[in-house]
């Protein structure tokens, strides 16, 4: 359902504008009998304008016992009428109403730029019945384990794996992917993607309240929340600023009394040196860019779960990545086999029911060889993980470990061989496979690094940031090879370390400036919470990796890393240009107040016009060129959508899934 934007607030500020008009009909018109429209017209602007700020300021007052910046808009406008001067105060309010009524909608469109997805959702879903019938049903009764069809150019109804065919999805929505993703059997498939092409069947894995987008509208409300430290600041400093303005009227009044105005020519300089020194600008000068960064990046498919996060991330100058999955594709290929008995189905078959319970990129690649030869997995037992080492467990005939040197170490086994040697030599990862004492053979595998990477990385250096290192648990061979095309020096590569490690070098980083690890979300965890930010790379479907870090990238493309830093430091220069613009025109009209007979009108224009412009400087971030990609792929989304309609007719696709 579309949001009304027609409210309470917007009405009361229509009001307080017809009123002004009236008012102004009945001062400047040359005809004596419109005169009493300037007395209705100020007695509904003192109502439609004065009451809703009088109401907020008396809420704020018992509710959080804070003294409200509209209490400053309302003893200003009370004491213009007190002194005769009703029309000024009129406009004072006229225009505090609507500039109020401006902000609200403008940080309303940044709080809900996000929740624009939902609209995104599919109202309906086609079925698949138990007994092989298709029926179409609402999404919102989808249950796991269902089966539903996709037809080109479907949105996907929900979170599901695909169990039948293959074709290209638009994950914009969710990602910030500008380009579409194949996607294949036992892939995953994200709630309101783009099916371009093919018909899939979809197992359902989440229901619509679990899905991607519920949880990405949940974090990110969550993050708009959760203030950042420059928000707190503000807010703290507006409310103890406003006690100190009211009592600098005060005194002011006094002053310009005792130095020869009468009281009421004192009391209209105290009005408008009160409208003069309000913060209104000062205060939402933060926020307006904050709330507009936060949505902006949610929608280019990256996550920061608050404010503060974004601040940080603008600061560091160094970042350290983890390698496997983060640099690097994190899809290894299984190179050679080496096994000493010479039976290599049999050694697939224990090596990879081991690595049936690991979530490793190397274990993956291991059971896809077993898969692809057609071997099954041996029944394994008890299995554990030993982190950065392998994973131990236990079949029929006892005990099994795969792992790297360090586990072969652990376990009392030797791998002083001439074919080990020959392995251990390249710059390949080698796991070796063995049984108590004995080694039994050994695989290597081999991970590329993301084609993202290197740009990103260049991307990152050439906007000041000072370090990068790579971290991995790999061998140095591997990790120097990698390291080499990534564009990294040797002394910025650190392998062969432990978690521990880990975090105990991200700790030595922070000790020299802020410090971002860019990681998995899950193996990394501890070095995650230890960096200023920490940072999940492909985070998308994930619950570990969308809980596990300040900042969520939801897509595998490393340049969302750059294009989110480069945000951050976007929104901390408005933030800057915003605080300048509003000090700067709060300390003009101060001394036009204090020095010069400013008008109180002049005082309002300039205090209101300050405000919304420093909305507006930050609601520019809405369209930050974060969501570039996303944008672009508007068009190929409505032109796969269209060819869609006018290609596969209801009956066609009927005929097709039934």
């Amino acid at each position: 359902m579309k949001r009304a934007s027609f409210d309470l607030p917007t009405f009361m500020s229509l009001m307080a504008t017809l009123g002004m008009i009236l008012a102004m009909a009945g001062t400047w018109l040359p005809v004596k009998e419109l005169a009493v429209l300037r007395w209705l017209g100020l007695m509904l602007v003192y109502f439609a304008g004065g009451l809703p700020a009088m109401w907020r300021a008396v809420s704020a007052l018992w509710r959080d016992h804070i003294l409200d910046i509209d209490l400053l808009m309302v003893v200003a406008a009370i004491a213009a009428a007190i002194v005769g001067a009703p029309f000024e105060g009129a406009v004072l309010l006229t225009l505090f109403s609507v500039s109020t009524t401006l902000e609200h909608h403008a940080l309303g469109r940044a709080r809900h730029a996000v929740e624009a997805l939902m609209a995104l959702r599919p109202e309906t879903a086609f079925r698949r019945n138990k007994d092989g019938t298709v029926v179409e049903v609402p999404a919102a009764e989808l249950a796991v384990g269902d089966t539903v069809i996709l037809r080109p150019g479907a949105r996907v109804p929900t979170d599901g794996v695909i169990m039948q065919g293959r074709g290209g999805i638009d994950e914009a929505n969710i990602t910030g992917e500008s380009m579409p993703v194949s996607k294949e059997i036992g892939q995953q498939v994200f709630e309101a993607t783009v099916n371009l092409d093919g018909v899939l069947e979809v197992a359902v894995t989440k229901t619509i309240g679990d899905s991607t987008i519920a949880r990405m509208i949940q974090l990110v409300t969550q993050a708009q929340e959760a203030k950042a430290p420059s928000e707190r600041f503000s807010s703290w400093f507006g409310q103890r600023y406003t006690v100190a303005v009211i009592l600098g009227a005060m005194l002011a009044f006094v002053a310009f009394y005792l130095l020869g105005h009468d009281w009421e020519q004192a009391l209209y300089k105290a009005a408008t040196l009160l409208v003069a020194a309000s913060p209104c600008a000062i205060v939402i000068s933060v926020p307006a860019a904050i709330l507009s960064a936060l949505s902006a990046a949610a929608r280019g498919g990256v996550l920061f779960k608050g404010g503060g996060a974004l601040e940080t991330l603008a600061a560091v100058d160094t970042f350290a990545f983890d390698k496997t999955g983060t640099l690097t594709n994190g899809r290894a290929v299984v190179r050679r086999i080496i096994t000493l008995d010479g039976d290599e189905r049999r050694f697939l078959s224990l090596l990879a029911g081991l690595e049936a319970h690991s979530e490793h990129h190397i274990a993956a690649a291991i059971r896809r060889e077993a898969a692809v030869r057609g071997i099954a997995p041996t029944n394994v037992i008890d299995v554990s993980s030993r982190p950065s080492a392998g994973i131990v467990g236990s079949d029929e005939f006892g005990p099994l470990w795969a792992g790297n040197p360090r586990l072969v170490k652990d376990m009392g086994a030797s791998v002083d061989r001439a074919e080990f040697r020959e392995l251990a030599d390249t710059t390949q990862t080698v796991v070796y496979l063995g049984r108590g004492s004995t080694v039994l053979g050994a695989v290597s595998v081999a991970d590329e690094a993301r084609l993202s990477s290197a740009p990103a990385l260049t991307a990152l250096r050439n906007s000041g940031v000072r370090h990068i290192v790579m971290m991995t648990g790999d061998r140095r061979p591997v990790a120097l090879r990698i390291g080499a095309e990534l564009g990294l020096t040797p002394d910025e590569v650190h392998a062969e370390m432990l978690p521990e490690d880990k975090v105990r070098r991200v700790g030595e980083l922070a000790a020299h400036g802020k410090v971002a690890f860019v990681g998995d979300g899950v193996n990394d965890a501890a070095a995650l919470a230890r960096a200023d930010v920490g940072i999940a790379m492909g985070a998308a479907g994930s619950d570990v990796a969308l809980q596990a870090a300040d900042v969520a990238l939801l897509s595998e493309d490393m340049k969302k890393l750059a294009d989110a830093r480069g945000l951050a430091r976007r929104t901390a220069a408005i933030i800057r240009q915003n605080l300048t613009v509003a000090i700067g025109a709060m300390l003009v009209l101060v001394t036009g107040g204090l020095f010069f007979d400013l008008p109180l009108p002049m005082a309002v224009i300039g205090h209101e016009g300050g405000t919304v412009l420093v909305v507006l400087n930050g609601l520019r971030l809405l369209s930050d060129r974060i969501r570039r990609n996303t944008n672009e792929i508007a068009s190929t989304r409505q032109t796969w959508s269209d060819r869609s309609a006018s290609t596969l007719p209801s009956k066609t696709f009927s005929a097709k899934i039934s």
